[in-house]
């Protein structure tokens, strides 16, 4: 059971008793719905699925729209900032692919940069699961809701699930400094700085920033290290502003701004090269906090 498959049973199970629960596709994951007046399968036209999809928020619907992260926040950028966020209506965008799940694929399917340029829009709420259990909760709550959301799911994932809240969640007590760790990533910190005096904060919500949580999980230093799965840096300007007014220090790791990878490889063989693996965040731990 994936992070998609769940995601798609859970949408189905919500439209059975919600009429206002509509489905747009462009082939991707098209045989996980069953057939459906309200399942709407636009084929290889994205920007057709974004239009379509607002279309049917401004009748009165709460849509969902799914595909491979960079068919769904890069390729219709335009018609997500327009036709959503201009016309100020709601919907609930899910993505797979995340920033490599399948190098195989190419650059063509990776989008390490989705959360960074959906920040450029004002009004979006963000949800990065780490765990397939945490999908079906994060669903359920945004079909509900009226407000635009991204549910950024991925085939990688933590060794077990959490609590679905909004903001952080503390995970590990320590006085040193505190590690900020989004999504699925939160495996690999926990083992890089086992044995280390650092606090471990968790968060699948990432948009609203905590800030709130942030700084009360602060403790006896301002030093944060931020590990996210997707480009370097997208929530460091969100720290910066939370602890504006305090002494702090501040490394941010993620998929690497510097280079190209332009080699095929494993997914694993992706966290080495940006220092998402163990013993990068290991590393990137001992030199920020000087342990």
């Amino acid at each position: 059971m994936t992070m998609r498959q769940v995601f798609a049973d859970t949408v189905q199970d919500v439209m059975r008793t919600d009429p206002r629960v509509a489905v747009v596709l462009a082939e991707i994951s098209r045989d996980a719905f069953a057939p459906s007046d309200r399942v709407i399968n636009v084929g290889i036209r994205e920007q057709a699925m974004v239009g379509v999809g607002s279309g049917l928020a401004l009748s009165g619907l709460r849509p969902v729209l799914h595909t491979y992260a960079p068919f769904l926040v890069e390729r219709p950028f335009e018609q997500i900032k327009l036709d959503f966020g201009h016309q100020d209506v709601g919907g609930v965008l899910v993505s797979v692919g995340a920033s490599y799940d399948d190098p195989a694929l190419g650059r063509t399917h990776q989008a390490p940069g989705d959360v960074a340029l959906l920040d450029t829009l004002p009004g979006w709420v963000v949800h990065v699961p780490g765990h397939r259990d945490e999908v079906g909760p994060i669903v359920r709550a945004a079909l509900a809701r009226r407000d635009r959301t991204y549910i950024r799911l991925s085939l990688r994932e933590n060794a077990g699930p959490h609590p679905v809240v909004e903001g952080f969640t503390e995970v590990r007590s320590g006085r040193r400094g505190v590690v900020l760790a989004v999504g699925p990533v939160l495996t690999a910190v926990l083992e890089a700085t086992a044995g280390m005096d650092l606090r471990v904060l968790y968060a699948t919500t990432i948009r609203p920033f905590d800030a709130r949580g942030l700084r009360a999980g602060l403790g006896d230093t301002g030093d944060v290290l931020l590990v996210e799965p997707y480009l370097e840096g997208t929530s460091s300007h969100l720290v910066a502003e939370a602890l504006v007014d305090l002494p702090h220090r501040l490394r941010a790791l993620g998929v690497r701004r510097e280079a190209e990878l332009r080699a095929y490889g494993t997914a694993e063989d992706h966290d080495s090269a940006h220092e998402l693996d163990v013993v990068g965040i290991a590393t990137a731990a001992r030199g920020h906090f000087r342990l």
